[in-house]
């Protein structure tokens, strides 16, 4: 396969989605440029059907922290298995928001105008997590730096980079690669590549 991509070997097949590749290092993929943010600047919104916050930097690291393994599946055919995060869990975060009834799905909102959505129940998945850090080292800005989302059951463009907002709604509306034909919901396992 090259010096980039190598196929999973019998121990790894179980843990690989269809059409996928496994990735020896861990590619950067972006579409526009990449938003600069400093720790001072940076903020994460809370808006909607839901008690409006804003949170900062310190808020943040004043929250449960704990470290992740997750495998990471992109819609591009590779995969990336057993990464290393630091972080929180939604579980913990959402201990400090306060939701109105009717909420259904999730907007996440990042920094350079990207957006992608994810039903609540993704969003509120055990497994679904906040990084910040990323094999040890601050989160590089290429990988999402700050803070970023990691959605591990879910295609990789569904964990925003540079989160800055979460918008609770009572319906689903469509983020930027899902308004452009990417699926709705984006589970490897499916192939849920594409609209």
């Amino acid at each position: 396969m090259g010096k980039y991509f190598r196929k999973p070997n019998t121990s790894e097949k179980q843990r690989v989605p269809p059409g996928q590749h496994l990735a020896n290092r861990f590619p950067v993929l972006t579409y526009g440029e990449t938003p600069q943010i400093t720790l001072e600047d940076w903020q994460l919104k809370v808006w909607g059907l839901v008690k409006e916050q804003t949170f900062v930097w310190s808020d943040i690291l004043a929250l449960p922290q704990s470290t992740f393994t997750a495998d990471f599946h992109c819609v591009t055919h590779w995969s990336k298995l057993n990464v290393s995060w630091a972080g929180f869990s939604v579980s913990n975060f959402m201990q400090r928001i306060e939701l109105q009834p009717g909420v259904t799905h999730v907007m996440q909102h990042c920094y350079g105008g990207y957006t992608t959505n994810l039903t609540l129940d993704d969003f509120l998945q055990e497994q679904t997590f906040f990084a910040h850090t990323l094999n040890g080292e601050t989160l590089p800005v290429d990988h999402g730096g700050p803070l970023r989302l990691v959605i591990p059951h879910l295609y990789a463009w569904k964990s925003g980079k540079w989160l800055n907002g979460l918008e609770f709604l009572d319906h689903e509306q469509l983020g930027f690669w899902e308004e452009n034909g990417y699926h709705r919901r984006g589970e490897p396992w499916a192939e849920e590549r594409y609209s």
